[in-house]
């Protein structure tokens, strides 16, 4: 009976934020995990980069099924960095590289792009777009980096 009191009075604690328990947090559905996405050679330092987040694999890649976006500016430089906090779980990102700015990933007549893009996993297709399984990775614990490589179409 003591041990059911205690364990009540603890979870009723952390609920309200008064306490933490490792216990708790690691099955909290709601935790998060810093990750830092570090994208490389890229084509332009001037062309937006966007990054699209992906966390279900049944929409990895189909249009408007990311979870989130985020569009970033070079700023001059042929690396960016991006934190981001993530709900802990797998996790896949697909990058573009807008190099002609018309906000929109061009692609040839066979549906191939002809600017830089890129997955996590430094994931490099040869006929058809990747799994998900295939580009993602795992978040939970402490702070995570993931380092991207941005592909050039000739």
């Amino acid at each position: 009976m003591q041990v059911l009191k205690l364990t009540l009075l603890t979870a009723a604690c952390a609920s309200a934020g008064l306490v933490s328990t490792p216990a708790l947090a690691s099955g909290d559905p709601t935790a998060t995990t810093s990750v830092t996405v570090v994208v490389s050679a890229l084509a332009s330092t001037s062309s937006s980069v966007k990054l699209y987040f992906y966390n279900v694999r049944e929409k990895f890649l189909t249009h408007g099924g990311y979870a989130f976006m985020r569009v970033v500016k070079p700023s001059g430089q042929k690396q960016i960095t991006l934190p981001v906090d993530l709900p802990n779980g797998e996790w896949a990102v697909a990058i573009t590289q807008d190099t002609n700015n018309n906000d929109k990933l061009d692609k040839n007549f066979m549906g191939i792009p002809t600017e830089p893009f890129a997955f996590s996993n430094n994931v490099r297709p040869r006929l058809a777009p990747p799994a998900f399984d295939d580009c993602k990775f795992m978040v939970g614990g402490t702070g995570k980096v993931v380092n991207i490589s941005l592909l050039k179409m000739k």
